[in-house]
């Protein structure tokens, strides 16, 4: 079964740093890669960041390059989203998903299924 849960999200000031969580069941941890993705009110859903399987190959939207970390700790089946210098626009629900294919590209939101209840995060100016 593919079970995921987000947690670490919070309301935190413009520059500040969060560490989200996805903790996964074995079988979602065992995804080809997991991914995180966020939603904004009366926006679209938008690619933030994956990493594979193997733990060495990473994905970032072009708004959170050199702000956001991706990493994995294979002990405990968590994928962790590290965020710093958040900006007010990065204010969304963050939800974290996995997708089955290797093959075509990684920022496409749409490959990410199964996705959590999500954790909210809001930055405020």
């Amino acid at each position: 079964q593919v079970q995921l849960v987000e947690s670490g999200g919070g309301l935190v000031q413009a520059g500040d740093s969060l560490r989200l969580s996805c903790a996964a069941s074995r079988r979602a941890f065992n995804s080809v890669a997991i991914g995180w993705i966020r939603q904004s009110q009366g926006k679209e859903r938008e690619f933030v960041a994956a990493i594979t399987r193997n733990g060495v190959n990473k994905y970032y939207a072009d708004s959170v390059k050199g702000r956001f970390a991706v990493s994995r700790d294979d002990v405990n089946n968590t994928v962790f989203l590290q965020m710093n210098s958040l900006k007010p626009e990065d204010t969304a629900v963050y939800y974290c998903g996995v997708t089955q294919y290797e093959s075509g590209n990684y920022s496409y939101v749409g490959r990410y299924i199964n996705r959590g209840r999500g954790t909210q995060v809001t930055v405020s100016p």
